[in-house]
Parts: C-alpha cells; structure tokens; sequence
C-alpha cells in the first residue's frame, strides 16, 4: 500500500538519483579537463554529507537533536588513520573504523538517551568536547596539529584497485560509499522500525502503549546514525591525508546540523544536499573574503525564516505530485502536511 511516508520516500529518492547523476557528470567534466581543485572539493562535501546524513536520521526521524555528532566523526577518521599508517588497507581502515564507532557510540548512548530534548543536545555537545580536549592533549595522537603523513593507498574493488590519489576514481568511490549509506538508512526507515521513530517524534509518550520500548528503539537510532558518521569519517584522512582534533570540535557538528536545516529536515537526501551546498558557498565566499561565516550566518536565517522546510522541503512535494498515482493526486494534496490517517499507515 502506498501512504503518505512511501510516496515522500520515493520522491527523495528521485533527488537522489538526481544528485547521482550530477555528480557523474561532474566526474567525467573534471576526468576531461584534468580538474583536480573542484574534484576534491566535490568529494569533501560527499564526506560531510555522509555526517549530515546521520544528523538527519537523529533529528529528522526520531526528533533527537545532537550537537555532538562530530565526536562519531572524529573517532572514525583517527581509528581510520591509525590503521593506515600500520597497514595501509582500506577495507581493515572501514572496518577497524565502524567496530571503533559501534564500541565508542554504546557508551555514548547509554549516557545521552538517559534524557530528552535540550539536555540531549547539551548532553552530545559535552561528550563530544570532552573527548576533542582528550585527543588535543594526547601526543601519540599528534596532539593539537593533528595526525600527518597518513599514505595514499589502492583501494581494492574486486579485479580494479583504485588510488586515493587518483581525484576522479577516489571521487566515485565516496560517492558510491555515501549513496550506499543513504540506501541503508532509507530502508532502516521504510521498516517496521522507522515508522516506530516516526512515532516517537510526532508523539513518545503513546509509544509504550503500541507494545514498543523507546529507549530501545531511540538507542538501536543512536547507534546507527554513529555508524553512519564514523564510516564516513573514515574516508577524510584518504582525501586529506591527515587528520585534527578539529574534525571534533563544535564547528564541525554545527555545520552538519545547518546542512540538514537548509536541505530540509526528515527529508533524508536534504542532507546531502545541504552539505553540498554548504561546502561550495564557504568555498566560493571564502575566496572572497575571510568574514564568510557571516555570509553564511545570513543565508542560514534568511533559510529558516523564508524556507522553513528546506531546500529539498520545497522542491519534494512537486516531485511527489509527479510521481503519485492519480487516487492520491485528486484525495490528497503533496504539500498539505496535515497528520496521517489511519488508513494511510502502513501496519
């Protein structure tokens, strides 16, 4: 039966195949003119999209606010660069990098799913200082200037192996990783358990009565959102060649979290499309001037204040009402978003 949340699904995923599209094709325009800058740039953004992405599934699904998401981040790209610079294997950099995660988020969310709301926030923000001030001090770790040197390794896909050296082939391989990651975290959502997080955003407390535990389904979100962020953090020292306590801090956290505002909350691809946009306009503005992140300040309030629901919020519902058969056309308009009926939700 297709509802109201199938058919909004469905119309991220068309935006999706569309940024796919529009990267391949940036792909094979930087591969013909031997662009290297824009390339690079272009898979960074992938990277941090992957991070936005697990700020969504929190916020966006279950209604859990973390300011902290950067420490998930963070964990993977050092777990991923300490493996490198051992053995330089991507697969045991990826794997070493989501076992990490896993351990570190277990902690993590036994702590912060202790509360709700605000104190969650402030609760993901602390942790996550705490443990940049921890690595900050820690001279195994390169301490405040970061790790260095971390080598350039081939990545092994079946018979091909490709450099991460290589702009354009370590380009398509983020952009597979990251799509890959949208896949999964869009099917977690379209099962039994995603409308359960649905549920627990529009009304927690009704929950329990449905036969559902929420601290159990808000910590199975947690975990994996921190998956999502380590697996992706783990790709930027194979860009970057190196990694900071940066990676961390606030700033980090907080642009994903605008990424996520201006692309559209629970909408899923929003993230990935706000931080693609993010990372061009602080490129762009940045080549013009150093006081960018007021520009950027700016454009965030002029988003909240005149698109409330996003970029990808905006343009969704025309894509929905292009794609849903014509009962739902004529019943139900695409962008009312009036609560679902029963009939609507699938059992």
């Amino acid at each position: 039966m297709l509802d109201r949340l199938t058919l909004s699904m469905r119309a991220s995923h068309v935006l999706a195949a569309l940024l796919v599209v529009a990267a391949l094709v940036l792909a094979v325009v930087g591969s013909a003119i031997g662009d290297t800058f824009y390339l690079r740039l272009a898979t960074e953004a992938l990277i941090f999209a992957g991070l936005a992405l697990s700020v969504d599934l929190l916020l966006g699904y279950s209604g859990a606010l973390s300011l902290g998401q950067a420490l998930y981040f963070g964990i993977g790209a050092y777990t991923s660069a300490l493996v490198l610079m051992k053995v330089p294997s991507f697969w045991l950099a990826m794997g070493a990098a989501a076992g990490m995660t896993f351990v570190c988020a277990i902690i993590g969310g036994l702590i912060a799913n202790r509360v709700r709301g605000v104190y969650f926030a402030l609760i993901t923000f602390g942790l996550a200082q705490v443990v940049a001030k921890v690595v900050y001090n820690i001279r195994d770790l390169g301490a405040s200037d970061g790790m260095i040197g971390i080598p350039v390794i081939d990545i092994g896909i079946g018979p091909f192996s490709v450099s991460a050296g290589n702009p354009v082939g370590f380009f398509l391989v983020v952009l597979v990783i990251i799509m890959a990651l949208y896949a999964a975290t869009a099917y977690l959502l379209d099962t039994p358990f995603g409308r359960v997080l649905t549920a627990l955003k529009a009304n927690e407390k009704r929950v329990p009565f449905l036969g559902y535990s929420v601290w159990r389904a808000r910590m199975v979100c947690y975990l994996a959102a921190a998956l999502i962020a380590g697996l992706s953090g783990a790709l930027y020292p194979m860009l970057r060649g190196f990694v900071s306590p940066e990676l961390m801090f606030f700033m980090t956290s907080g642009n994903a979290v605008i990424s996520v505002i201006l692309g559209g909350v629970g909408t899923l691809v929003g993230a990935l499309y706000g931080s693609v946009f993010l990372v061009i306009i602080k490129s762009v503005i940045g080549s013009w001037t150093d006081h960018y992140l007021i520009i950027i300040g700016l454009l965030f309030m002029a988003g909240v204040l005149f698109m409330p629901k996003g970029l990808i919020g905006f343009v969704r519902p025309h894509v929905e009402r292009m794609i849903a058969p014509r009962h739902l056309r004529e019943t139900r308009a695409p962008e009312q978003d009036a609560p679902l009926k029963a009939e609507e939700v699938k059992p």
